[in-house]
């Protein structure tokens, strides 16, 4: 073999310094990888037509989803933290099924394709155009889909609720603050 199929040292580094440059503003590269993989999802989020971020970490909470929730005109939507094989698909069914009467509707983001469903009473129930769903969404659940924001971004808004700010009791409290129960029939706000 000749020299000429040989780097030098100094061809090595200058292509490794690369590679690093490259590949330094991936904090996970495992993580990455098995989102582009589809093994991980890249990102998740239930919409639902509740009027409180609070409501819903409540619900979230008693249904034993990590997530942090945000209110809009358009409902209230948790962003999901278990990204891992069916944990937005297990969110969707626990939370549609603690919840009697609740519907949602769940977007995934696996490998870069995202599907969207429709939930109710712990199955799931139609798919939807994601299109479609992002019409009837907050703005920023189409920007974490498609990559342009991050839940990170996210939940350092003033009105984000991490579901596991609350604990059981916590919860159950909200929950009454919320309905005509905890208000002994006067007037609670809507839970449609």
């Amino acid at each position: 073999m000749s020299d000429d199929y040989f780097l030098s040292d100094e061809e090595i580094n200058a292509a490794l310094e690369g590679f690093e440059r490259d590949f330094s503003g991936i904090d996970n590269f495992e993580d990455e990888l098995a989102g582009v993989l589809g093994d991980k999802a890249k990102s998740a989020v239930l919409v639902t037509r509740l009027s409180s971020a609070q409501l819903l970490a409540a619900f979230c909470q008693l249904s034993d989803i990590s997530a942090t929730c945000i209110a809009s005109d358009k409902g209230a939507v948790a962003l999901l933290r278990n990204l891992d094989g069916d944990g937005p698909e297990a969110a969707a069914r626990d939370l549609t099924t603690v919840v009697s009467g609740l519907s949602l509707a769940l977007a995934v983001n696996r490998a870069d394709h995202i599907e969207a469903t429709l939930w109710a009473n712990g199955q799931k129930a139609d798919d939807i155009a994601p299109p479609i769903m992002f019409m009837n969404a907050p703005d920023f659940v189409e920007d974490m889909m498609i990559g342009s924001t991050t839940l990170d971004a996210l939940k350092t808004r003033e009105d984000a609720v991490d579901s596991g700010s609350l604990d059981r009791k916590g919860a159950l409290a909200v929950i009454a603050q919320h309905t005509r129960f905890g208000r002994a029939g006067k007037g609670g706000s809507r839970v449609s």
